[in-house]
């Protein structure tokens, strides 16, 4: 009995021994969301999150691996340990926080609709009878659902942003629902985008959209998130954070 409880203990142990502890942390990610996180042409992974994650590893002295994953499964996948913790736009809200934790903030964004020019949809009772597409289990879709559906729109779902514009483009939708800063400098500032705009004001709705973008863990690791908050606090102070805004936008992002 002795020796069965000493083997029940070590492999509580070696269950608790957190990524820092190995020398690698492995971030789960949905790469379809450009400028936060995407694929160049040679694969490689690229992005605000992917330049974040690499310094905060860099400050903790360990390896980031980047886990692929769909994102209407990311929550599950970092409930089954498939990686660490999710760097991946992921908004802090309520019902999250339900399941798994969050490090302190990332950055905070808005929320807008994009539709084409000339479109009159820039009030809720513009959308009655419409078609708008979001991310499968985004923030977005839960705002679409609670305030929208019940009032005659349809909210249609898809398994990545990339797909959301193609129907758009397609014209099967009348409208997408999205981060105002990915749709601006994803879609609306390139070429796909040109007969296309935001509509109506940004929404802030902290229920359904949350309080701004942070790192998701599992609620157990809180050794984890302490070293994660420590890093994030350090890449702010040093400048790092601010120099990879800069690469990226011309505008306060956290705030």
């Amino acid at each position: 009995m002795k020796k069965l409880a000493l083997a029940m203990t070590l492999a509580l142990l070696a269950g608790s021994v957190y990524a820092k502890d190995a020398g690698v942390i492995r971030f789960g990610l949905d790469p379809s969301y450009a400028p936060f996180e995407s694929k160049a042409p040679d694969g490689k992974l690229v992005g605000f999150d992917i330049d974040i994650g690499n310094a905060i590893c860099a400050r903790l002295q360990v390896r980031c691996v980047w886990v692929e994953n769909s994102w209407d499964g990311i929550i599950p996948g970092l409930k089954a340990k498939k990686f660490d913790a999710i760097l991946s736009s992921m908004s802090v809200t309520e019902k999250r926080l339900q399941q798994i934790a969050f490090s302190d903030k990332i950055y905070h964004t808005p929320t807008r609709l994009v539709a084409r020019k000339g479109a009159a949809l820039g009030t809720p009772e513009s959308l009655k009878g419409k078609r708008i597409g979001v991310e499968q289990g985004s923030t977005q879709e839960t705002y679409a659902r609670k305030y929208w559906e019940p009032n005659n729109v349809t909210v249609v779902t898809y398994q990545n942003q990339d797909l959301v514009y193609q129907d758009l483009q397609a014209g099967r939708l009348d409208a997408a629902l999205q981060d105002s800063v990915q749709a601006d400098l994803s879609f609306l500032k390139t070429a796909r985008g040109r007969d296309y705009t935001f509509v109506g004001a940004a929404l802030h709705d902290t229920d359904t959209l949350g309080v701004g973008a942070a790192i998701g863990l599992r609620k157990e690791d809180q050794a984890l998130r302490q070293q994660l908050n420590k890093a994030i606090y350090d890449i702010h102070k040093d400048g790092t954070y601010l120099k990879i805004q800069k690469k990226y936008f011309d505008f306060d992002i956290y705030n």
